[in-house]
């Protein structure tokens, strides 16, 4: 099953919505996947398919061997939609 990791700077408030929303997508979608959020600190350490989060934030995860996608606006749906799209 693949993981996807949504992280930003404290893994508390942002995060966990975002994670419903990538939720409720996936379902919409027909896909399923292990979503989780988390913090940036902890996120550098753990392994997933794919991190998802703000472009400030989870720009600086981007290091060439990990999948992520930038969002530009963490509450539009369509965009989360779209970067899951593509990137799973």
């Amino acid at each position: 099953m693949k993981k996807v990791l949504v992280v930003c700077g404290n893994g508390l408030g942002s995060s966990m919505i975002v994670e419903m929303n990538v939720k409720a997508i996936l379902k919409d979608m027909g896909k399923e996947a292990d979503v989780s959020h988390t913090d940036l600190t902890t996120a550098k350490t753990e392994q997933a398919d794919l991190f998802l989060g703000s472009e400030d934030i989870v720009g600086s995860l981007d290091d060439g061997s990990r999948n992520v996608a930038l969002l530009a606006n963490l509450m539009d749906k369509n965009e989360i939609r779209e970067a899951l799209e593509q990137k799973l």
